[in-house]
């Protein structure tokens, strides 16, 4: 097929943790023997920013990707009679203008003849319901959820008829176990943005005590980290190394023994079973995981084989203890959650799903013709 993307950025990861996965299922698609057109705004605020953080990181990005293109528009004139002309399927994921949302949407209605479907991967649909809301979905085939939670808030809401749950996953061609000398290994790292303070009393009590009461080597990867939470790291004896490009995640993981997943609130309480990127990137490095306060109520993972859950900050420090100081433990949590990566959670298996779903609208529109023609008759 010939697909377009329209993206905030593939070529920016700051800020932006959806880059891995829509990165890792166009490198498959495009592998596949599809060609995958990337479009983003020319000055989309990720790359905007990475921008500033490392101008050379575009050079890496196309040796870790030889198989990513993406080409970027104005978006006063996104030109989409020019990039949709022969297309057969669209994605256009949530982090759009809403006008460019509903602009490809009245091209879909205008001309037809391409699949169209929208793909969220963010609390917004709880935490900013009227900007979803906004969106124009008429004309699309339906929404690409991650997670089904998010897929039964599209349908109570209305905003869609159609929402099929397409969960995130890893990209194994990147995000691998690497060879480290054991005996240079740090104790702990946590990869993730602050925010805005989503999460801070979830950090305090699940990564910022533990690593200073247990007195851990500890590093943390993250953006848009205020002055204070620097401030207080520093005198926890924790080291903030602030912005890594997504592809260095790997190497990272593969100097400490053991990190942490800390959800954001609106997952924890409003939509509960999505993990995000984070999970998924750990377990398909072969990284020990403890996950904070989350419960696994799709069953993607096996609790306690591929990962140790910690209700609270006490419980996260008896674990962190158990991993650091029992080598059979910290390899079987490694082994079996990458296991399972592999086995259910990669960007090829979303790649099947996406495809599947197609075809599904294939068939659905068949069918309908059909009843049409008979109705017809």
């Amino acid at each position: 097929m010939k697909i377009a993307l329209f993206c905030h950025s593939l070529r920016s990861d700051w800020n932006h943790g959806n880059a891995h996965f829509l990165r890792g299922v166009v490198s498959e698609l495009a592998q596949r023997g599809h060609r995958v057109h990337v479009f983003e705004p020319h000055n989309a605020w990720s790359f905007v920013n990475q921008a500033r953080e490392d101008p050379h990181v575009l050079e890496r990005l196309r040796a870790a990707y030889p198989l990513l293109r993406t080409e970027t528009y104005d978006p006063a004139h996104p030109e989409l009679e020019r990039r949709l002309a022969d297309i057969d399927l669209v994605l256009v994921h949530e982090w759009n203008d809403h006008e460019l949302v509903a602009r490809i949407g009245r091209h879909r209605a205008s001309h037809g003849g391409y699949r169209l479907l929208f793909h969220d991967t963010h609390h917004r649909s709880v935490s900013e319901p009227h900007s979803i809301a906004r969106y124009d979905l008429t004309h699309y085939d339906g929404v690409l959820a991650f997670g089904a939670a998010l897929r039964e808030r599209y349908l109570r809401e209305g905003w869609a008829d159609r929402v099929w749950v397409w969960h995130e996953a890893a990209d194994p061609r990147i995000f691998r176990p690497l060879p480290c000398d054991q005996a240079q290994k740090r104790e702990l790292i946590w990869i993730g943005n602050w925010g805005d303070d989503e999460r801070a009393a979830e950090l305090r009590e699940f990564l910022f005590a533990p690593a200073a009461a247990m007195k851990l080597r500890c590093r943390i990867h993250g953006v848009r980290y205020p002055q204070t939470a620097r401030d207080e790291l520093a005198r926890l004896g924790i080291e903030y190394a602030g912005w890594i490009a997504n592809f260095d995640v790997p190497a990272a993981f593969a100097a400490h023994r053991v990190t942490v997943h800390v959800p954001r609130r609106p997952y924890l309480e409003r939509l509960p079973g999505i993990p995000t990127i984070r999970p998924f990137e750990a377990l398909a490095c072969g990284i020990p995981l403890i996950v904070a306060r989350w419960e696994d109520t799709e069953g993607l993972f096996r609790p306690g084989v591929d990962y140790l859950a910690a209700g609270n900050g006490i419980a996260m420090r008896r674990h962190l203890r158990d991993v650091l100081g029992d080598q059979a433990l910290a390899t079987s949590l490694a082994r079996h959650g990458r296991e399972t990566i592999l086995a259910r959670h990669t960007c090829a298996h979303r790649v099947d799903e996406l495809l599947a779903i197609v075809k599904t609208l294939h068939r659905t529109d068949a069918i309908h013709a059909t009843q049409q023609q008979r109705a017809g008759h």
